[in-house]
This record gives C-alpha cells, structure tokens and sequence, in this order.
C-alpha cells in the first residue's frame, strides 16, 4: 500500500477550475459536445455483460450518458435497471427513447446525492468526468451504493490528458490507493479489447465490495 501510494506521487493530477455540475455538462449535450461518446457499448462492458446470467440484478450506470450500455442490457433480458444523469437536456431524450420500458429507471440528479442498493455499478466515462479531488468520494460512495458482495465494474483511462479536462486521466497507481479502503480487485488490468481508437490506453476494473 504504501509503495503504491508513493508511485502515484510521480503522476501528475490535472484538476479543473471549471464548475463541473448540471450547466456545464448540460452546454455540453446542447452543444452536442460529446467527443467521448463511442456510438457504441464499450467492448470491455459489452464482454462482461454477455457472461452474466441473472437477468434480474440490480443495477447503476452513473452518469451514464446516452447510455448504450444500458440499451444493450434492455435488449438482452435485463430488467431492473437504473440510470442517472445530471443533465436535464439528456435524462429528458432519454426519457422520450425509452417511454413505456418498465426494466429502466431513469433519474436527473447528482450521482453524489443518490440513494439505493445495487447488486452491480457499470463504470463507462463517469470517474474521467469528475474532478479528480472528488476520486476518493466516489469510491466511498460506489461502496456505498453497492449491496454486500456488490461488484463495480468498467473501464477507466490509463493515460494522461493535454487538456485541463474533462475527461481526465491518471493512472493505476493513482487509481489503486482510491479503491483498496473499498474494495478487492478481481480484476485490475489494461483492457486486451477496448475500442479500437482506445487501444492501449484503459484498464478494466472489476472490484468487489468489502
């Protein structure tokens, strides 16, 4: 532990001035400023998705974007999802895309302020969104949210970025310190099949809660 947190020393953490909650992200979707969006399940999900069996569990895609990973999920059988956003101009398409399709909940508001119990929590561009002060929060609250034995899992940047962000990046020597309080990792590791512009540059976490 203490050999981890000292190499993540040597990384540089890019913070952001910008306020980063429903203004910015909603200027964003109206702007139609979404470069990290992959038009696509993200492949390392879509793979994990495929090997699960119960189609009843419970699960959290937190700022979840326009959600492919949840459409996938619908279209496989999945019926007890929920998705939350804190951009009123995207919740409210989402709303009209999936009028009337009792597997989903779909809930405007800020991640940090939600409540429930989920069996497991989808990672996809969330954690690069936030402000990477907040990185210890949210793991706290992933652990939170999750029920005994609860599993977070997705994909998150093992690169630097030029920019101030978001996204922002970092590393697994930053990333590990923040998880270890929570969590124990199944799975840690660059992605062997990530989007083919993201090649070399995720890791794929599979924690279970403590």
């Amino acid at each position: 532990m203490h050999e981890e947190i000292k190499e993540s020393e040597k990384c540089c953490l890019v913070t952001c001035d910008l306020p980063l909650g429903e203004t910015y992200w909603n200027n964003q979707y109206e702007a139609n400023s979404t470069g990290w969006d992959l038009g696509e399940v993200s492949p390392p999900i879509k793979a994990y998705i495929d090997q699960l069996t119960d189609k009843n569990l419970r699960i959290l895609i937190p700022g979840c974007g326009n959600t492919y990973e949840a459409e996938y999920l619908l279209q496989n059988g999945f019926s007890n999802i929920t998705i939350i956003d804190i951009a009123p101009i995207l919740v409210k398409q989402l709303k009209e895309k999936f009028a009337g399709n009792q597997g989903i909940n779909i809930i405007l508001g800020d991640f940090f302020e939600h409540e429930g119990e989920y069996d497991l929590i989808l990672e996809q561009t969330f954690f690069c969104a936030i402000n990477p002060p907040l990185r210890k929060d949210y793991a706290a609250k992933m652990n939170k949210l999750l029920a005994p034995g609860g599993k977070l899992v997705g994909v998150l940047f093992d690169r630097e970025f030029e920019h101030k962000g978001p996204p922002f990046g970092g590393c697994k020597c930053q990333y590990e310190p923040l998880f270890n309080q929570w969590f124990q990792s199944s799975v840690f590791e660059l992605c062997h099949n990530s989007f083919i512009k993201r090649k070399g540059t995720e890791l794929f976490i599979n924690l279970r809660k403590k």
